[in-house]
């Protein structure tokens, strides 16, 4: 389906083109995978790019259950159904919260360096990876991305499961996908060339598309 990510973020850019032109419009694309599919989408757009990065606040004793999540600019999601039925007492939530954001600094630091966050309120935001699998992460980003009050909200990756349009339908305003097979067994598959996106690689395409933008 796909030759490499800049080959799916240029296919993914025409699904997007109705956007192009918006001047508060902003890509932002999840670390590390989504970065390079993302930079074609921006690029093709003419938008502003940068990283959302995602922690998700895990229930202690089963990590994989989300009670909220947190991004970057600040953006929290909080799961109090979950918090509730778990159990989960103000001091944990607090240190789960203090520990993943911690790490989220860490990242952005690595990502962004001393750059700040861009300005979410009142604008188009496009968030892009290279495909939904589960759609966790994508949806905890879109949840936390909420609550920085963008005026619309679109989700937008490569490749997902058929059913994936239904899972965003209560955090993302529109859901754009090149191509969402019933059959999926991962990512990877849809694509020739998926080896790993490395720091290195994320640092230097973000520079790139600054560059551009000045």
């Amino acid at each position: 389906m796909f030759l490499d990510r800049a080959d799916a973020g240029r296919k993914l850019a025409e699904r997007l083109r109705r956007y192009r032109g918006r001047k508060d419009l902003l890509v932002l694309a999840l670390p590390r995978g989504g970065v390079p599919v993302a930079y074609e989408v921006a690029r093709d757009l003419g938008a502003e790019l940068d990283v959302l990065v995602v922690r998700k606040l895990g229930v202690p004793f089963h990590p994989e259950l989300a009670m909220g999540a947190i991004a970057s600019g600040g953006a929290i999601h909080i799961s109090r159904d979950v918090i509730q039925a778990a159990g989960i007492s103000q001091a944990e939530f607090e240190a789960r919260l203090a520990r993943e954001r911690a790490e989220l600094q860490r990242r952005e630091a690595a990502y962004r360096g001393e750059r700040p966050p861009p300005r979410v309120k009142n604008r188009t935001v496009i968030v892009v990876d290279d495909g939904i699998a589960t759609g966790a992460s994508m949806h905890a980003a879109l949840a936390a991305l909420r609550s920085l009050q963008p005026a619309e909200l679109i989700c937008a990756a490569p490749v997902a499961p058929a059913d994936s349009a239904a899972r965003f339908t209560d955090v993302a305003d529109a859901f754009v996908c090149i191509h969402a097979p019933a059959e999926f067994q991962a990512v990877g598959q849809f694509y020739r060339r998926f080896d790993q996106t490395s720091d290195a690689e994320v640092q230097q395409l973000l520079a790139q598309a600054g560059r551009s933008a000045t």
